[in-house]
């Protein structure tokens, strides 16, 4: 991983445009292509990024700035990050090595082997194909297959937010790229879904399933719903 500190200005051009003016910002370059810019605020959000696969040239800074360079990431679709360096304060890259994954909570890890054990909760003729099915960026819990031989893609948590909406995306993403199992179709599982993730969800295509905890591990319960 690539770490930059840099006075610059970025301009994304693709399907919108946006534009951040000249500040000091954290670049992130990682080996997997992506690109990241990061103001010191927002938590762990990007201000704007490129997901691979994507590719970073430099280009030579116009001859009317100050500028160093202008680097310009790209995607397969052609949309672009151009980011124009006026100073460095920081560059450096890492090896972080192979990564073992999220390390999930008690719960969640016993939910994801409930359901993989009682996988036809999540509709009638559903299959696993496997259980931790890794992705370029990590491991999706659940690799399924529907009645009708779709492949679906299950992302469990105990607490269901906006978060991992967003991680399942990520994930559908990248497995559809995938043509021996493409299309991807996705299900977000959890014991609570908030309001605003199952809107979100809903508005990407996937589904939505509250999970019954005690009735998966065999106990009475009246409350298991699918959504």
């Amino acid at each position: 991983m690539r770490l930059v500190i840099a006075e610059c200005k970025v301009e994304y051009v693709g399907r919108l445009t946006a534009f951040l003016p000249m500040a000091k910002r954290l670049i992130l370059f990682k080996s997997d292509g992506s690109v990241s810019i990061h103001a010191d605020d927002r938590a762990y959000k990007p201000l704007n990024w490129m997901t691979p696969p994507c590719w970073t040239t430099e280009e030579p800074a116009p001859e009317d700035s100050d500028a160093q360079a202008v680097w310009v990431v790209t995607n397969k679709a052609g949309e672009q990050l151009r980011i124009t360096v006026a100073s460095i304060d920081h560059d450096s890259s890492h090896e972080l090595g192979l990564d073992p994954g999220l390390v999930k909570d008690g719960v969640e890890a016993h939910l994801q082997e409930l359901l993989a054990e009682h996988v036809t909760t999540l509709g009638d003729g559903y299959t696993l194909i496997r259980r931790e099915y890794m992705t370029p960026i990590g491991p999706v819990d659940l690799l399924c297959r529907d009645a009708d031989g779709q492949t679906v893609a299950v992302e469990i948590k105990r607490r269901g937010e906006i978060d991992g909406v967003e991680q399942l995306t990520r994930y559908l993403e990248l497995l559809n790229r995938d043509t021996t199992i493409a299309p991807v179709a996705g299900i977000f599982a959890a014991q609570v879904i908030k309001p605003q993730a199952k809107t979100l969800a809903n508005d990407r295509g996937i589904r939505c399933v509250t999970l019954d905890y005690d009735r998966l591990r065999g106990t009475e319960s009246t409350e298991f719903r699918l959504f």
